[in-house]
């Protein structure tokens, strides 16, 4: 029943723990609705001690809407390709040692799509001893403190994206040969309003965004770099230390998020994670 959860703040901006409710399990209409009302609410839910497998982490994620394919064709998983693997280790069992640094810049995925995803769910299976920690920062909240003038300023702008294209973007990983060709550069909106929520938020990332439709050369890289580091002070963000069994569940419209990329580089990591469509932004 509704009334068996249970929800403990995390994090002063962002992270809410939520007890009570088996995620492995159907759920019923009700608990997944106050699931969904303490999610509009707070970007960020943590459930802990669960045990999903790729099929039940589908049905969670479709709970949110369609599932989308991972854009690496080599991380999909092999029984549910809306589920794919976040992890370090290659096919032949040995580790990555680069891994632990991937996905370091903040960003929020898929930005670089004329759709990109709504909710996001990561779940742990194997963790490293120490570190291997994920930080989100809250995009409303970064929204509504900017200064007066800069909210004016950014009123109607309108952000370029493309695949690893921004300051934190990768250029040591190229396209895949299948890739090339299929992911041209996209627009979005700098200030979009929240579907369910109704409040407004920044929506520009470190990785993806490179810069503005509207805007030229130094003028336009010095507002997107300081509206990003307005965007990941400290007040805005929760650093979630990973425990096996732990499920994530976070909005890819109403925050960004990045690895901490502290862990040791000889360390295992394994997660499974699949993303969800949801009603786009305005």
């Amino acid at each position: 029943m509704a009334e068996q959860l249970q929800t403990r703040p995390l994090g002063g901006a962002l992270g809410l723990e939520v007890t009570g409710v088996d995620l492995s399990r159907p759920i019923a209409d009700e608990v997944f609705d106050e699931i969904k009302e303490n999610f509009w609410r707070n970007p960020v839910l943590v459930f802990r001690d669960q045990d999903l497998d790729a099929h039940s982490l589908a049905a969670l994620g479709r709970r949110f809407g369609p599932l989308q394919l991972h854009v690496l064709v080599d991380y999909r998983h092999e029984e549910v390709p809306e589920v794919s693997w976040l992890t370090n280790v290659k096919k032949d069992g040995s580790v990555d040692e680069v891994g632990y640094k991937r996905a370091t810049s903040w960003h929020s995925d898929g930005t670089f799509e004329e759709h990109p995803p709504a909710v996001a769910i990561l779940h742990a299976k194997e963790i490293p001893s120490r570190g291997g920690g994920t930080l989100f920062c809250n995009m409303i909240q970064a929204y509504e403190t900017l200064p007066d003038e800069t909210r004016e300023r950014i009123r109607g702008l309108t952000g370029r994206h493309l695949y690893a294209a921004g300051r934190g973007g990768n250029e040591t990983v190229p396209l895949k040969d299948y890739q090339k060709g299929t992911l041209p550069e996209v627009h979005h909106p700098v200030v979009r309003t929240h579907p369910e929520s109704g409040r407004k938020m920044l929506y520009v990332n470190d990785i993806h965004t490179f810069g503005f439709v509207e805007l030229d050369g130094e003028e336009g890289e010095t507002l997107l770099n300081g509206l990003l580091d307005h965007a990941t002070r400290d007040e805005f963000v929760y650093h979630h230390r990973w425990s096996h069994g732990d499920v994530v569940i976070w909005d890819e419209r109403a925050t960004m998020h990045r690895g901490a990329g502290d862990y040791a580089p000889t360390e295992r990591r394994i997660m499974l994670r699949t993303i969800s469509f949801g009603e786009r932004p305005e």
